[in-house]
C-alpha cells in the first residue's frame, strides 16, 4: 500500500479499523468448513471493515455513529458465524476463540466511537 496515500485516508488512523482487519484475517484463517457460514462470517467481517472506514470519512456525528453501529454489529455477526460453525464441527475451537476476541475489541473500540 502506498504510504502517502493511507496517511491521507481517515481510517487508517483509527485503531477500530486496524483490529477490523484483524478480525477479517482471523476469519479467513478460521477455516470454516460449512460454505454458508464461512459466506456468512466473511460478509460480516468485511463489512464491519467497510462500515468503520465509511464511519471515518463522515462529517456529521449521527452519520459516524450510524456506520460504527453497523460495524460493531457485524463483528458481532462474523463471530456469531464462526462460533456456529465451531459448535457444529466445521471450524475449530481455538480459531472460534480468536475471532471473538478480537470481535469483542472492535465492539468496544466501536462503542467508544459512537459515544463520542
Amino acid at each position: 500500500m502506498n504510504d502517502h496515500l493511507s496517511s491521507q485516508l481517515p481510517h487508517h488512523r483509527l485503531i477500530a479499523f486496524q483490529v477490523s482487519r484483524q478480525l477479517l484475517d482471523a476469519v479467513r484463517a478460521a477455516g470454516v468448513q460449512d460454505s454458508t457460514l464461512r459466506d456468512q462470517a466473511l460478509r460480516a467481517a468485511k463489512s464491519a471493515c467497510l462500515n468503520t472506514a465509511e464511519g471515518a470519512s463522515r462529517f456529521s456525528k449521527g452519520d459516524k455513529a450510524r456506520c460504527y453501529a453497523i460495524a460493531r454489529a457485524e463483528a458481532g455477526e462474523a463471530a456469531a458465524a464462526v462460533e456456529i460453525a465451531a459448535a457444529c464441527g466445521d471450524a475449530s475451537a481455538d480459531a472460534s476463540a480468536e475471532v471473538n476476541r478480537l470481535a469483542c475489541r472492535v465492539v468496544a473500540l466501536l462503542t467508544a466511537l459512537i459515544k463520542r
